[in-house]
């Protein structure tokens, strides 16, 4: 069966002015424009990182998904933090991520915390009915992130081999340089690169094929932040599992 997975760091295009209207800007409800704009978009399964942990509930009730979220930075007084506007609440909650799963029951979770500093950072994973794991990181943008995605890439395949099922793993791996350096410990896995683009990578092992010609922006142009950069997009691949 074929598996359409997305996978966007959210706060890639917080970081850059607010258009005048819609997600992200001042006097708009970002949650639900996000939820809109996956509404539009092909995924079966989608990874988000950095995301505020109010959101995906939200998004699940709307989009009629399942979802699972880990909030890799503590976030103490939660309720002040979500009367900050759009732009402001994804600075100040940090690492949070989100799998979504639109067409699917998600059937076991785990999740690893990965480092505290520079701050904290985890991989979190879910399996799905359909016979896959989906693991989900946003590395660390220093030094730590090689080390992340080792860490990510053993975490993720010991949770995968327990539940019997192939792997699939993606996010923010960091930049492509640092990405490279992964490649020993995911070869030794089986894993290879089904899409990458800018920090977004989606990653598969062995039992998982990549179908030929659908890795790329999920959406062009995106609609989150007139001025971001075109990579700042979410990615997206089909796979056959």
């Amino acid at each position: 069966m074929d598996l359409r997975v997305l996978t966007w760091n959210v706060a890639a295009v917080r970081a850059y002015p607010p258009p005048a209207r819609g997600v992200l800007g001042a006097g708009g409800d970002p949650g639900a424009e996000l939820a809109a704009a996956l509404d539009g978009w092909a995924w079966d399964v989608a990874l988000l990182q950095e995301v505020p942990p109010w959101w995906p509930e939200r998004i699940c009730a709307a989009l009629h998904c399942e979802a699972r979220w880990a909030t890799a930075r503590r976030v103490p007084l939660l309720r002040m933090r979500r009367a900050f506007p759009g732009r402001a609440a994804g600075a100040v909650v940090g690492g949070g991520g989100a799998i979504l799963a639109r067409s699917d029951r998600i059937i076991g979770e785990h999740s690893l915390l990965l480092g505290r500093r520079p701050e904290r950072r985890l991989v979190h994973g879910v399996a799905l009915a359909c016979g896959v794991w989906v693991s989900n990181l946003h590395a660390s943008g220093g030094p730590a992130a090689a080390d992340d995605l080792r860490a990510a890439v053993r975490a993720s395949t010991q949770w995968a081999r327990a539940a019997r099922l192939p792997l699939i793993l993606g996010g923010d791996l960091g930049a492509a340089a640092e990405v490279e350096r992964l490649h020993p410990a995911a070869d030794a896995e089986g894993l290879r690169t089904a899409a990458a683009a800018a920090a977004q990578h989606i990653l598969c092992g062995p039992g998982i094929d990549i179908r030929v010609g659908t890795a790329g922006p999920a959406a062009r142009p995106t609609p989150f932040g007139v001025g971001a950069p075109p990579e700042s997009g979410p990615l997206a691949v089909t796979l056959v599992i």
